[in-house]
């Protein structure tokens, strides 16, 4: 049996939850936001081809790559070992270091294909441990604001309580959130290492009430209290001098009508929100004219889906 899934590009952090929120998006216009990944048993050892419009940025050694490095834990943390291997086709379709959850997509796509190929030896709270120590090899930091929603879909609080891991937030289903990638790339280590070690006692609390009233305007349906919490002191304040053009662009997509605007991740991605599809395709036009600086940079006016990673093939291939 060849199965097929699909884990979707996340805005993390969302400016007021650093660490702690982020979202599944979908294009509206059907474009691939996110990962795909084939996985099938084979006789012996593992076996990794790339393909998509990203591959090209990924390790030549698939040993190097995060996706082979899950297979090849994931087998040796089964409960009963296999004597197999495994054949794994992966097509990149989010572009390394845009701040869109491009490796976990990968590594989410990767444990979620195993535990299904496998009949689900794993909860999904032991996936998500697994998801976030390997998203962390790759960021430098284990956190779960991008491959809870990229697992789970909708919009993700992590929790990390013993009763309960993380919880979903309701969102506003008529918001669009524009994103644009302008064709560079920026490591997410190198950008968590910009950010100070220490903050001061009135940015914690602002973080708090940003967060906090965020979360309270969410759940009474409040949308001009909600797009009022959209501030950023933890990260943008130290990331956006490093994001050529992303103040300029800041600038500009306030006076296109957009209610809040931020840094996907860390980046270099931005994101605007708004409530008007016609605002938003003039953002996305004004982002497609004026932020995208390299050749596979794009922009796109998406939605947050409730579908995270799921199933999209599967094939006998014995027949």
């Amino acid at each position: 049996m060849t199965l097929t899934v699909y884990a979707p590009a996340t805005i993390a952090n969302l400016s007021v939850g650093f660490d702690l929120l982020g979202a599944a998006i979908a294009s509206i216009d059907g474009s691939c936001l996110g990962d795909r990944l084939s996985v099938s048993r084979s006789a012996t050892g593992i076996s990794l081809v790339c393909s998509g419009p990203w591959s090209h940025k990924l390790p030549d050694d698939p040993t190097q790559n995060i996706v082979y490095q899950c297979a090849q834990n994931f087998l040796e943390r089964l409960p009963e070992p296999r004597q197999c291997g495994l054949d794994l086709k992966l097509e990149k379709n989010l572009p390394v270091g845009s701040g869109l959850g491009s490796s976990a997509s990968s590594v989410v796509a990767a444990f979620y294909a195993l535990n299904e190929l496998f009949e689900r030896p794993f909860s999904d709270e032991r996936l998500l441990l697994l998801m976030g120590e390997f998203e962390g090899r790759v960021s430098g930091s284990v956190h779960y604001d991008n491959v809870a929603p990229c697992f789970l879909g909708g919009m993700r609080l992590l929790l990390q309580s013993p009763s309960s891991f993380c919880a979903s937030i309701p969102y506003f289903k008529d918001w669009y959130w524009v994103v644009a990638y302008p064709g560079t790339s920026l490591s997410t280590a190198k950008m968590r290492a910009l950010l100070p070690q220490e903050y001061s006692r009135s940015d914690m609390i602002s973080y708090g009430r940003f967060l906090s009233g965020f979360i309270h305007a969410s759940y009474r349906n409040d949308r001009a209290l909600a797009a009022a919490m959209f501030k950023d002191i933890v990260a943008e304040p130290y990331r956006s001098p490093h994001i050529p053009g992303y103040e300029a662009a800041k600038l500009a997509l306030a006076e296109t009508g957009v209610m809040a605007s931020g840094i996907s991740g860390s980046g270099p991605t931005m994101f605007a929100v708004t409530d008007d599809l016609v605002v938003a395709q003039k953002a996305a036009l004004w982002l497609k004219n004026n932020y995208i600086s390299e050749p596979g940079g794009f922009a796109h006016v998406c939605q947050i889906t409730d579908t995270g990673a799921c199933v999209k093939q599967i094939q006998d291939t014995a027949l």
